[in-house]
Order: C-alpha cells, then structure tokens, then sequence
C-alpha cells in the first residue's frame, strides 16, 4: 500500500484536501468517490524526493493532542445532533483535518462503520488515541440513542481538564525557568569563574577563609569530576524512569507526589476534582457503579490514587455504600464527604459528585492563582543564600589581599 496526497471537492463543493493508503492511484480515485470526494490531482507521497519526504514524514504529527480531541467531540457533537450519516459525517470531517494521524484514524473507524461495527467497537481499535473512558462513554450513548450528548459531555470533561492541568504548569513556568537558570549559573561560575580567582588567591600565598576553601574544593571537584558527573545524572534519570514505569514505582511516585512541599497539595485536589468529575459523568451516562470505579481508576493519572480507587470497588461489590468506602479511602474532606451522603441517600450521586468537582476545582484555581505567591519567597532564599555564599568566599579574601597592600 502506498500513500497518496489529494486535491478535490467535496459534494458541497468545498475544497478538500489530504492523504490516503491505496494500492494505485485508480484505486485512491475509487475510494475518494465513494467517499463522495471528486478528486482534482492525486500524487504519490513516495514519488517526492528523499530529502524532501523525510522532511515531510518528520512533520506529520503522530501525537493526538487533547485540543484535537475536543474539537473532535464538538465536531461529532454537531453531526449527530444535525442527523447527518454517520459514516458520511466521519468522511467528510477526516477529508477536512490537516493532522495526519486523527485523519487516518477517522478514516480506519469509517471503514469498520461500513463493515458492520459499532461505532464504540470501531474506536476500540484505537486506543492512544480513545481511551477506555472515551470508548464506554461512546457505547453507552449508542445504547441510550443519546449520542449527540456523549460527545458533548466528553467534549466539556475534555476541556476542563485540560485547562486545570494547562494553569498548573502556566503556574509553574516561571520557577521552572528560574531554577533551570540557576542550574546553569552554578555550573558556570564552578567551571569558568571560581578557577580564575583561585589561581590568583594560590599567587599570594595567603590562607583563605572558610567560605572560600568550600567554593574552590567544590569547583574543583566540578572540574576534575564534571564527565562521571553528567554520565551519572544521564544514568540516575533513566534508572529512575525505569523504577518509575513498574507497578512499584508508579505507586511510589504517587503517593510522593501528594506529599510535595507546595504543590502537594494542589496535585490532589486536581486529582479529587478529576475522579469525580468522571465519575458523576459516567453515572449521568447509566453506567454500573463498579464499571464507572473501574474505569475511574483507569482514567486517574495517579496509581496510588488508582488503587485507593480499586478499593472502593470492592467495598461496592461486598455490599457496602458509597459513603462508607470513600470514608475508608481516607482521599475526601468530611465535607465532600458529607455531600457524597446526601446523594446516595436522595439517588442523585452523579448531582452532587459535580457538586464535589466543581468544588474541588475552585480550590485548584484558587491555589494555583496563589501558587507563586508560596514559591516565590522559598525562590528568592535560595537565590540570597547562593549569591551571599559566593560573595563571601570571592570577596573576603580580596579584602584581605587588599589590607595587606595597604
């Protein structure tokens, strides 16, 4: 199979655009028509020059953004709700897409529609790009005949987390930069600065200070030893991102993460927020109670949380309610706590687990609205106690130098 690029109009007469797999490019025409395109210049991708389709291969983007998907959902949303086909409606939106990958994709899932699959099985065949959140949620609006509102739904939960974990990180740029920055500044000042003055101090033959004695030991010890230095940060990292991809590790990391001076406390809301802004989306939908946990537990960035999550399920399936295990999970605030028993007393769960998120989600705001404020002083001591650090062992022996001349 080859893969060709196409110029054409659609059946509204829009101009369309994309790239296809096919045998020849008689057969890449036949597929376009059945798609109701009529194709105005088809070229194989291979025939380009080597430079060139390198080039083109390394821009084509394999990754699905969560952008891509929402607008994905917003855009299904519209064709469900307006009656269009769907295996009509998922062409004509795959030959409007420029990302290479979700247009294939699209495409994949319109074929299985021809051939008898539901559009949840379809999907399945994808799954780094539909999640297992994504695809039940998709099976159940098919089941329920309330399609249109899935993808909304999805569309809408899509979006709030993107914009809670987008402000963390807008939060967390600037101390970033600035520990990056003063990362750099040390190994600097080690390698180029501190060497200089101690040649000049080792001339006069004068004993230097305490402070001074500690700079020059460590910068030459960055000098002598900076290669075994590097290759063991380059080694630690990737041993630790190993630890991190087994089972043990990603429990580890995650209960540390809930524990972080800071930002501890900020990550487990979010996750709180996330956890039951799923699970009262999936209970909206008429999930099972131990399908939607399962799936929450799947969904939660977070495998210690994902296990407290597991366990919840199982005190369901031993007969127990839902606010006696989530007070065993020791993860929500007595507050919370008490919102989750008076759903489950008045049968609206899914109410008030939005209530719970959207409650969590004003305190993740808030936080993250106030997370410089917590950083910045710890930044600014660090940078006084580095900088006072290095004035004192380069000046005060330049002092002395100076009243001995004197």
């Amino acid at each position: 199979m080859a893969v060709f690029e196409y110029k054409g109009r659609d059946n509204r007469g829009n101009a369309v655009a994309g790239q296809l797999e096919a045998g020849s490019a008689e057969a890449a025409a036949g597929t376009l028509a059945g798609r109701g395109i009529t194709p105005t210049s088809i070229q194989a991708y291979q025939a380009r020059a080597p430079m060139l389709g390198s080039l083109a291969a390394l821009s084509r983007e394999e990754r699905v953004k969560p952008t891509d998907l929402i607008m994905f959902c917003r855009q299904m949303y519209t064709i469900t709700k307006a009656g269009i086909p769907m295996i009509k409606g998922i062409r004509s939106l795959a030959a409007s897409l420029k990302h290479y990958t979700l247009q294939q994709t699209l495409n994949d899932v319109a074929e299985r529609l021809e051939a008898g699959q539901e559009l949840s099985v379809a999907m399945c065949a994808h799954p780094k790009i539909f999640n297992h959140l994504f695809v039940s949620l998709v099976a159940v609006g098919e089941n329920s005949g309330r399609l249109d509102l899935t993808f909304l739904q999805l569309a809408d939960y899509l979006e709030r987390d993107l914009e809670t974990a987008r402000s963390i990180r807008q939060a967390l740029r600037y101390p970033t930069f600035v520990l990056i920055a003063l990362a750099l500044a040390m190994v600097v000042i080690n390698l180029k600065v501190i060497p200089a003055f101690a040649n000049m101090f080792r001339r006069f033959g004068a004993e230097l200070p305490l402070p001074t004695r500690i700079l020059i030991g460590v910068s030459d010890f960055f000098v002598n030893y900076w290669p075994y230095m590097l290759a063991a940060l380059v080694l630690g990292g990737i041993a630790l991102w190993r630890f991190l991809q087994t089972e043990k590790g990603a429990l580890w990391w995650g209960r540390k993460k809930l524990r972080l001076p800071v930002l501890g406390d900020v990550i487990e809301r979010a996750s709180m927020a996330r956890y039951a802004r799923t699970f009262g989306l999936m209970l909206q939908a008429g999930m099972p109670l131990t399908t939607s946990l399962d799936l929450c537990a799947r969904a939660i960035d977070n495998a210690y949380l994902a296990q407290k999550i597991r366990g919840i399920k199982a005190g369901v399936e031993r007969g127990e309610g839902l606010y006696q295990t989530h007070l065993m999970s020791g993860m929500f605030t007595p507050l919370v706590l008490q919102m989750i028993s008076v759903g489950e007393e008045s049968g609206q769960v899914d109410t008030l687990l939005t209530e719970v998120a959207e409650f969590y989600e004003r305190e993740v705001d808030y936080d993250v609205k106030k997370l410089s404020d917590k950083i910045e002083p710890i930044l600014i001591v660090t940078m006084a106690g580095f900088v006072l650090v290095l004035a004192l062992g380069i000046f005060l022996p330049m002092w002395e130098m100076y009243n001995i001349q004197k």
